[in-house]
């Protein structure tokens, strides 16, 4: 075979017949490059599929012309196998193909080694992970309602009945501690509801001063008071034809209580200073971090107001009790917040998810959220470290010794997913399985791998 460059020096091994003729027929791409300047010396014909490059083209090239990438330079698998002799398995990252498409591929690397245990050559198997980004993308939808993620169980029923619940015009209350996202789900509500097109407005009730609730949401007539030089409307009138979000409603005055349950009613109000009522047909949407019926029962929350919003409650869970919503969530806001910041991060390590799976979250989905974030701006490369997490957080988060992190978070979840679902049904695997959408047979291999029987 000729070539228009000089070849470089080969590893000094052969690659045998047998072993070629088994790499030429996996699905897995696979190349080696030599140790002096990581010049391709071998590549079969999956790497040729999968790059849409030839042999003829690529032999002899360095092999960051095969995979033209960011990380080529700054995070390159083959040059730490070379520089540690340690493998490297299921990197992620995208190559440029010929067509010029951006592909994203799975890299494992390994050193080939003399018999004297000296590294002659390395060797990388590649995978293209197109078909199953696609796939994750379509599984992820499935556990997606507007911008909430949940693959949990309450939430999965949640679903379900929101777009009837969305299609209505009735009051909703929902329940909640802070950071759960009720905020969001009075939103995928109004994004499910007839009225979409209209404005979706917010008012945290428990922000707002006694004082100035009145005028915020009822709004003035010019005159009503020393500053009012003109009319303002308020929030009843700005949410008509939409949707009025009141959260931490909880918190509002017994007085400020009946003006409201007056206008659910009547669907008209007074603006501060006006002595002609206007109309409004804004949907509300009541929201609270607190169990509004014991509010009822201790004398704090009117009972005719409450049973006015209490048509139809959502109650959403705690983050600590839908732990298996935490990988799911943790790859949501890693995407988010690197496309908000265009930082590296693509993951976290084991040990981080063990860490995050171990924690009860006080503050919920929006503490998540937050370490997150903290960790992302201190991440200089594409996977969070221990050391990039608060420390707080790290402290509060301590992995007892009979948690492995090296089982993975994500088997973790799955295996505490499969006892609690067993545990529910009281060990009947029919109903189990079927819960889970799995078949029993699937369900017999995970009991067995989690060693849950």
């Amino acid at each position: 075979m000729s070539h228009n460059r000089q070849e470089p020096s080969l590893p000094a091994f052969e690659l045998k017949l047998p072993c070629r003729e088994i790499l030429e027929n996996i699905r897995a791409g696979v190349f080696i490059v030599n140790t002096q300047d990581h010049c391709i010396t071998y590549m079969n014909q999956a790497s040729q599929t999968i790059t849409g490059l030839s042999f003829e083209k690529i032999y002899g090239r360095h092999c960051f012309d095969l995979f033209t990438s960011t990380d080529c330079s700054a995070n390159c698998p083959l040059d730490y196998t070379f520089k540690t002799g340690e493998p490297v398995y299921d990197f992620e990252t995208k190559i440029i193909c010929e067509s010029g498409e951006k592909r994203p591929v799975s890299i494992s690397t390994s050193a080939l080694r003399d018999d004297c245990g000296n590294i002659i050559a390395l060797v990388a198997i590649f995978r293209n992970l197109t078909k199953l980004k696609v796939s994750r993308k379509m599984v992820t939808k499935n556990y997606c309602l507007d911008d909430i993620v949940s693959k949990n169980p309450i939430m999965q029923n949640l679903f379900e009945i929101l777009p009837r619940v969305a299609s209505s015009e009735t009051t909703i209350l929902i329940e909640g501690a802070s950071g759960t996202g009720k905020g969001l789900m009075a939103k995928a509500i109004h994004n499910l509801s007839p009225q979409k097109n209209k404005n979706l407005i917010k008012l945290n009730c428990g922000a707002i001063p006694e004082t100035l609730l009145e005028s915020e949401l009822f709004g003035y007539a010019k005159g009503a008071f020393t500053d009012a030089k003109t009319d303002k409307p308020g929030l009843f009138s700005i949410a008509n034809g939409g949707t009025l979000f009141l959260d931490e409603v909880g918190d509002m005055s017994h007085a400020f209580q009946v003006k409201l349950l007056k206008v659910i009613e009547e669907k008209e109000f007074y603006p501060v200073g006006a002595t002609r009522p206007s109309q409004t047909n804004a949907r509300i949407i009541a929201a609270s971090n607190r169990n509004m019926e014991a509010l009822v029962m201790e004398g704090k929350f009117r009972k005719d107001l409450y049973y006015r919003l209490n048509i139809i409650k959502l109650v959403l869970p705690d983050l600590k009790d839908r732990k298996e919503d935490i990988p799911l969530l943790v790859e949501t806001f890693i995407q988010k917040i690197s496309e908000k910041s265009n930082s590296p991060v693509k993951r976290v390590s084991n040990d981080v998810m063990a860490h995050l799976m171990k924690y009860n979250y006080p503050g919920n989905i929006r503490e998540l959220e937050n370490i997150l974030e903290h960790a992302c701006v201190l991440c200089p490369g594409d996977e969070i470290q221990l050391s990039q997490l608060p420390m707080d957080f790290l402290h509060h988060s301590r992995i007892p010794n009979n948690f492995s992190p090296n089982k993975g978070a994500l088997q973790h979840s799955e295996a505490r997913l499969t006892q609690e679902i067993l545990h529910k049904h009281n060990g009947n695997r029919a109903c189990a399985a079927r819960e889970l959408g799995i078949s029993r047979s699937t369900l017999w291999r995970k009991i067995k791998q989690f060693r849950l029987a």
